[in-house]
């Protein structure tokens, strides 16, 4: 097959019967949210550069390894690469009064360049929320808790959570070098990416996949050694606030989660049926600053095509998706026929009813195409049904047909649509 027929690769079309299931993803992800009291909200796909670079950090991976970036009309655009420094740009651009307590939600692409592998997509699909509220460990709580309820409507609640905090912001100076002067008797061990981390940006050393880099951050004292009592409060609380809401989690002191932004809780949410990339999904509380404004919030996003691919794994997929609406396909034999056809064809569909017709062709090709889409009915007309006004309505199943006056099969057929499956 010809390349240009392919997609580009680490993007993939999404078609059916696949794509039924994300359709259901996302209608549960809008009822879960607005039982939380979060409203939609749709920012560009392409973005200037310097929201990114501003609130994700210029020294992370995401800024400096896989952003699209280019430039038009003397500007330097890229493609979002995540969805929560876009909700920010938009924030900053309102009142204060209209951002304090703002609940936000997302659907839709992300982009980042990277190897393509199992779970992990250069065009990716992110669900995410942002909590527009002031620090506050019952609220963090909240999110991390709405995120799990999430995952459970999808059919992922025996995902494991894991907790850390990255300590107030204040004090995270305090913290890098704590953790510097712990790995400086083994820095020469280091991979050249986490030496060079060290300087730029230390906290991403304990997030290195290299064996031999994870085996010495496995000796480290934990960051919150580093942290203030406050900080440390803060954790706790937010471990008592979930322990009141039933969500169990596992306190992690090497998760770090890869962004600037964060301060306070940080976790994530993995399961076992991807390997060893097993993260589904994470969030936390950040801090960051666009637009001359200081933003504050809670949020979480959650990869759809990981999830899609946990849900594969355990063979989950089936129980999440609805059954397509049962299909009438429409056979006229000859020219009048297909005509009144095609205006029946209106009549029936304003009633609910889900219809399809063939141009043209003999009886048996049409009823052939009704095979092939996999009607649940035929409904045939010829000179002789136009001239009595009826139609034969065959049960493509069962074999059966009987005849029905043509003002009758609207209901006849809502009737048997809404009744038990056949």
């Amino acid at each position: 097959m010809s390349s240009a027929n392919q997609p580009v690769q680490g993007m993939s079309d999404i078609a059916a019967p696949e794509v039924h299931l994300w359709q259901r993803m996302e209608q549960l992800a809008r009822d879960v949210m607005v039982r939380y009291g979060f409203e939609e909200l749709r920012t560009p796909v392409v973005e200037f550069e310097a929201v990114f670079t501003r609130s994700l950090g210029e020294t992370t991976d995401v800024v400096q390894k896989e952003m699209y970036v280019f430039e038009k009309g003397g500007r330097r655009l890229c493609l979002r690469p995540e969805g929560t420094a876009g909700v920010m740009r938009y924030a900053a651009g309102l009142g204060a009064a209209e951002t304090d307590g703002a609940r936000w939600y997302y659907i839709g692409p992300m982009f980042r360049s990277e190897r393509p592998q199992a779970g992990r997509k250069r065009q990716f699909h992110q669900c995410g929320v942002e909590c527009l509220e002031p620090p506050s460990p019952l609220v963090d709580a909240e999110i991390l808790a709405l995120q799990v309820d999430l995952l459970r409507a999808w059919g992922l609640g025996d995902c494991e959570v894991r907790l850390n905090t990255r300590g107030e912001s204040g004090g995270q100076a305090q913290v890098a070098e704590g953790l510097r002067a712990a790995l400086a008797p083994r820095a020469a061990e280091l991979c050249e990416d986490c030496r060079r981390r060290m300087a730029a940006n230390v906290l991403r050393v304990l997030d290195c996949k290299n064996e031999t880099c994870r085996a010495i951050v496995a000796e480290l004292p934990p960051s919150t050694d580093f942290m203030s009592e406050a900080s440390r409060a803060y954790l706790q609380q937010v471990a008592e606030h979930l322990d009141a809401l039933g969500v169990s989690y596992r306190l992690d002191p090497l998760l770090v989660r890869g962004l600037d932004y964060y301060e306070h809780t940080v976790w994530e949410i993995a399961s076992t049926a991807l390997g060893a990339q097993n993260a589904v999904a994470g969030g936390g509380r950040y801090r960051m600053r666009l637009g001359g404004r200081e933003l504050v919030g809670t949020g979480f996003a959650i990869g759809l095509e990981r999830v899609v691919g946990v849900l594969q794994a355990l063979g989950r997929e089936n129980a999440l998706q609805t059954p397509p609406p049962k299909l009438v396909w429409l056979v006229g034999l000859g020219d009048e026929a297909l005509r009144q056809n095609l205006a029946l064809m209106q009549q029936l569909r304003a009633a609910g009813i889900a219809c399809r017709m063939a141009s043209g062709g003999s009886m048996k090709s049409q009823m052939r195409a009704a095979n092939k889409s996999g009607a649940a009915w035929a409904l045939i007309r010829g000179d002789d049904e136009l001239a009595q006004g009826v139609a034969a309505l065959k049960d493509m199943v069962a074999g059966t047909q009987e005849t029905l006056p043509v003002d009758q099969l609207a209901t006849v057929l809502a009737a048997r649509i809404a009744g038990p499956a056949s």
